[in-house]
């Protein structure tokens, strides 16, 4: 479960009643609405190999999508980073997609080719349909009536890439779980799936020259490479608890982030501490770190330029309180208040006498 799941699991729990479409569901930490009867699938839900290769399988979540049968509803809110919008649109039905990105493996395939797909000849396939698919998700936005982008790096990339505008939402993040750390121990924290576009090795060989503590929470494809790279001063937690994470992020020194992120949530979760944060100065990070008052960007993607941000990062003496008042900018009760206006304007709330918005019928999600 990511921040993509938890955008819809967020949705989800405020409209109660609304039906739930998607491709497959399967795992052990789904969020229990992902296991409800709410939820209908498509064929995939039995493909063979879907559980270990669903990554490999893309192309045909497309047909999956479109094999599924819209009820009728006023609005389909569609959160998507690639394929729901292939679902078909029902006549009089509006369509306003939540988009986490448009598809990096259509737009900029290289890295995803380079880390996910191995078998040179499945490569050399997959990069010759490319022209294809970005073909089809153009078409595929036409019948999107509004976007919604989940930062304005990512408005910046609808525009690009298919000349559409888009209002931006920032997603729900749980400030509330985090309280401000009373005290700070020796160590650095990351929480991060462990995959090479991360960028995790700058962070390892930084410290690992700086010879300070640093503590990765998370696991993925990249461990093995990373736990190479380290030096004893590195500690691999893998997977963590909530609680792990929790204990964690309100006891580190400062919180790392060193890859290109379309919004980035964790290092909103480590502000939500009164922890300062260490970002690569791109993409998310940029609307949520403010320099200087609740961290510091490092400005190339290398381990020296991150190792000088780390120096200038231990000489701040930090004000908790500011670090905690930016995170509290990106709460869950902002989004689903932002969220309630925009569906007002297409009766599926009501806003009352206070401004607020109450529901009176639900979108499909």
């Amino acid at each position: 479960m990511g921040g993509a799941e938890n955008v819809v699991e967020v949705v989800a729990r405020e409209w109660q009643e609304a039906p739930i479409y998607t491709s497959a569901t399967f795992g052990e930490n789904l969020y229990p609405v992902f296991r409800s009867p709410r939820v209908t699938n498509t064929w995939m839900q039995n493909f063979p190999g879907i559980r270990k290769h669903h990554k490999k399988l893309f192309f045909f979540y497309p047909f999956a999508f479109r094999s599924l049968k819209l009820a009728e509803n006023k609005v389909a809110w569609i959160s998507a980073s690639s394929f729901a919008k292939w679902i078909p649109k029902p006549k009089g039905t509006t369509f306003i997609c939540y988009c986490h990105t448009p598809p990096r493996y259509f737009w900029n395939p290289d890295e995803y080719l380079r880390n996910e797909i191995r078998n040179p000849l499945l490569r050399k396939f997959v990069r010759a349909m490319m022209p294809v698919f970005r073909w089809s998700d153009k078409r595929q936005a036409r019948k999107v009536d509004l976007f919604l982008a989940n930062s304005r790096n990512v408005k910046e990339r609808i525009q690009s890439c298919y000349g559409r505008d888009s209002e931006v939402v920032y997603p729900p993040v749980d400030v509330n779980r985090f309280q401000v750390g009373e005290k700070s121990e020796d160590f650095y924290l990351i929480v991060s799936r462990l995959v090479a576009y991360k960028r995790i090795d700058l962070a390892v060989e930084a410290f690992t020259k700086a010879g300070k503590e640093l503590v990765i929470i998370g696991d993925g494809p990249d461990r093995a490479r990373l736990e190479s790279l380290a030096g004893d001063n590195v500690c691999f937690l893998g997977r963590a608890p909530d609680e792990v994470v929790t204990e964690k992020m309100s006891t580190c020194q400062g919180f790392v982030f060193p890859g290109s992120e379309d919004f980035g949530i964790t290092p909103v979760e480590a502000q939500a501490c009164g922890k300062p944060v260490i970002a690569f100065r791109e993409g998310g990070a940029l609307e949520t770190v403010v320099d200087g008052r609740t961290g510091v960007f490092f400005d190339h993607p290398d381990a020296d330029s991150l190792l000088g941000a780390l120096r200038k990062c231990d000489s701040i003496d930090w004000d908790k309180a500011t670090i905690r008042r930016n995170a509290e900018r990106f709460s869950v009760e902002r989004f689903i208040e932002e969220t309630r206006r925009i569906l007002a304007r297409y009766g599926v709330c009501e806003e009352n006498d206070r401004g607020e918005s109450d529901s009176v019928e639900h979108p499909a999600v």
